[in-house]
């Protein structure tokens, strides 16, 4: 949810999403390489985000990712999924 939510922005090379998540949670989540590549990978196989080779900024050849069609239709539907996971943990919790 966090890789689509970023792509929404806009197009961006893996270490630019990595980045970029880490900057939008004021730092809570920092994402490892080793991790945000095969989430990347099964992104792109499951048809949410697309990839093309580019240039950079630093003139260099990145994978280049973007949010798809299906891929936006599927963050709405998690971000439907989270708001009502935490509207029944707040019902859970109640007031203290």
């Amino acid at each position: 949810m966090l890789v689509l939510r970023t792509l929404v922005l806009e197009p961006l090379h893996g270490y630019a999403i990595a980045k970029a998540i880490g900057h939008l949670s004021n730092g809570a989540f920092e994402i490892e390489f080793g991790s945000l590549y095969p989430a990347l990978k099964r992104l792109e196989l499951k048809g949410w985000i697309s990839a093309k080779w580019e240039t950079t900024e630093h003139k260099r050849p990145a994978r280049v990712y973007r949010l798809t069609a299906a891929g936006r239709q599927q963050l709405a539907e998690e971000r439907a999924k989270w708001k009502d996971l935490v509207a029944a943990i707040a019902t859970v919790m109640g007031e203290a």
